[in-house]
């Protein structure tokens, strides 16, 4: 029962702030320190900024692309469990899913280099959890009817896919202005692990035919695996009836999240080029990497296949042993069968790695850059600002790589810029969870302080609960312009 609560808390944990990580409206909001996360090759114009910690980048995300809380709760007459088997058990599909993340930023700054001011270098630590789980039909129909109708049918095992991890980011960036034209990015990335568990490579069916020896044989094969990695320590902690469970547990958060975990490595590549003054294109290829799972690890797996037909009792022969347990013998046969092991291997996963890419065309009055002296590191043997346009237009794609195949969303976007005071940009967003996600986000500049805030999916904010998705992100930091 502990592990089970543990793996819900996880799946808690992962999945409070779900979403596919599309971050559409921060993407290219130049005038964003973190929007450097989501492209290292962004243009920049900062001499240096600090975000707050803790506070200068937050974001949380949740969805679901095949159920709201409406469809089930609400008050239409209709009989909650009807309405569960109709839009739950029979409504959803093997994609359907309930999937995202979540990120703070516990550290965050970046400075311009003194020899070379052409180069930009950022770095920082983030907090992330990611999960996903597609909706098994097959096993929600299999435990809501039974088998006891469904003679010949297959149930698909490999219906079952999830995966979720929480983990800290500790990276480092290079942005280097190549020339007038070109400007490309590099971060590279530590992982250190907390928490994983993933159950992505199931195979195998469940099928009851007319038996032999019984009125029902069922017959299983299956190639089935759970790999977990920190959970076992966390249960630990909370057997520990001797010590207070909420220190044990930020004793391991910290132990395992600052490089006493799972340990990995990534790699984030980016550019930004100018078709010409005024147009610009963007695309990024975000953790390109892996994590080394071997601590606390706990693995479960179910590999075989075989035929049974229930307790089998022939008469006479069964009267002559009145001790025999028929059930215990239905389960060590099955478990010879279809072996049921543990292991404790350890094993390596990639994570999620995203593609961003843009089309952005500038127009309007021009405002110079923030910087104040003529020397603009963004240009080669000449001394002219930098310029940045009053307003911006264009179009983005986001894919990012899940187990059932690449999801991808399409984003239209506009800018407007209010001097160096104030920007604000407009997105409408397509994807599976949405056909009407319309996002907004702020940027407020007063002196150095910068401060941000970003929502998405504004029209599903009439009815909460009857949303697939709603986001948003906030942050706090100081930026310089000052001479380098």
């Amino acid at each position: 029962m502990k592990n089970i609560k543990i793996v819900l808390l996880t799946l808690l944990m992962g999945s409070a702030s779900l979403y596919a990580q599309n971050k559409q409206v921060l993407y290219d909001f130049t005038e964003i320190p973190q929007a450097l996360l989501l492209n290292p090759g962004m243009q920049t114009d900062y001499q240096w900024y600090a975000g707050l910690p803790a506070l200068s980048g937050i974001s949380i995300q949740a969805g679901s692309s095949g159920l709201t809380v409406h469809d089930i709760f609400a008050d239409d007459g209709v009989d909650i469990n009807e309405k569960i088997r109709q839009k739950a058990i029979f409504g959803m599909g093997i994609t359907d899913e309930l999937s995202g993340t979540h990120q703070i930023d516990l550290l965050n700054g970046g400075f311009r280099g003194k020899k070379r001011p052409s180069d930009f270098y950022s770095f920082g630590i983030y907090h992330e959890g990611d999960a996903i789980g597609y909706w098994f039909k097959d096993l929600a129909i299999l435990a809501y009817q039974g088998n006891a109708d469904q003679l010949g049918r297959e149930f698909d095992l490999s219906h079952l896919k999830t995966r979720g991890e929480i983990l800290n980011v500790f990276h480092f960036g290079v942005n280097r202005q190549m020339n007038n034209k070109l400007t490309l990015g590099a971060r590279a990335k530590i992982y250190s692990g907390i928490i994983d568990f993933n159950s992505t490579s199931n195979d195998g069916h469940f099928v009851t035919n007319v038996g032999q020896n019984n009125l029902l044989a069922n017959t299983i094969v299956a190639d089935m695996q759970l790999r977990t990695s920190g959970i076992d320590a966390f249960r630990a902690a909370l057997d520990d009836d001797a010590a207070d469970e909420a220190t044990e547990i930020r004793k391991l958060v910290t132990k395992r999240g600052f490089l006493g975990g799972d340990l990995g490595l990534g790699l984030d590549l980016g550019f930004s080029y100018n078709l010409n003054e005024q147009t610009v294109i963007t695309a990024s290829l975000l953790d390109l990497g892996f994590i080394y799972h071997s601590g606390a690890t706990r693995n479960f797996t179910l590999n075989g296949s075989a035929t049974v037909e229930g307790v089998e009792i022939i008469l006479p022969d069964a009267l002559s042993d009145p001790n025999a347990d028929f059930w215990q013998e239905l389960v060590d046969e099955i478990e010879a069968l279809v072996p049921f092991e543990e292991n404790n291997n350890a094993y390596i996963t990639f994570r999620p790695t995203k593609l961003h890419s843009s089309i952005r065309y500038n127009f309007g009055e021009p405002k110079q850059s923030g910087a104040p002296c003529d020397c603009d590191y963004r240009t080669t043997g000449q001394k002219t600002s930098a310029i940045k346009y009053a307003n911006s237009l264009g179009g983005q794609l986001y894919a990012i790589n899940r187990p059932r195949g690449p999801q991808m969303a399409l984003t239209a976007f506009y800018l407007r810029r209010f001097g160096r005071a104030m920007a604000l940009k407009t997105t409408y967003t397509i994807d599976k969870f949405s056909r009407t996600n319309i996002g907004l986000g702020l940027n407020l500049q007063a002196g150095p302080v910068n401060f941000y805030l970003i929502a998405d999916n504004l029209l599903a904010y009439q009815n909460i609960a009857n949303a697939h998705y709603a986001s948003f992100q906030i942050g706090l930091n100081i930026i310089s312009w000052g001479k380098n």
